[in-house]
């Protein structure tokens, strides 16, 4: 069996670095909040080591957070046939997952904000012990691969 080859949306790297951007700036809120409650309430000295420790931690997270998009993107492959979903992904620890057909019990498709905005859509697959995801994907693409493991998988499709 080869390797996966099919890539995710090119729009992926930007999409992962405006994630990781918005939850540090979350954090850098949170540690502001925190510094001027320690300054305000004169906290011991320990907290203001710790605040610290954390500011520099997100700092080095942030910093981090523009390169490992491109990186988890280039490791990033899944191939789909009628046997198998196969998915490979991860930059210093590779993980390779074959999930048979038979054992697909649903398949779906969801985009938070993000992802809406640019028109991308992730596809979620369960079995009965483990769920996978497919991250980012167009939107035509992704319906499309959707119905093909749906179609392969033998889910019949439940009228609400």
């Amino acid at each position: 069996m080869n390797l996966p080859q099919k890539k995710l949306a090119p729009e992926t790297v930007k999409v992962w670095r405006i994630s990781s951007i918005i939850s540090s700036s979350v954090g850098f809120l949170v540690l502001a909040v925190l510094f001027y409650l320690d300054h305000y309430f004169s906290w011991r000295e320990w907290a203001g080591w710790l605040l610290t420790a954390l500011t520099l931690f997100t700092a080095v997270e942030l910093i981090w957070s523009m390169f490992q998009p491109k990186w988890l993107y280039n490791s990033w492959r899944f191939e789909i046939d009628e046997e198998f979903l196969q998915l490979k992904s991860g930059v210093w620890q590779e993980q390779h997952h074959l999930v048979p057909m038979t054992k697909i019990q649903a398949v779906s498709t969801e985009k938070g904000p993000l992802l809406r905005k640019f028109g991308l859509n992730s596809i979620m697959i369960e079995t009965m012990g483990s769920s996978h995801t497919i991250p980012v994907l167009t939107e035509k693409e992704a319906i499309e691969i959707r119905n093909k493991i749906a179609h392969f998988a033998k889910i019949k499709e439940v009228e609400q």
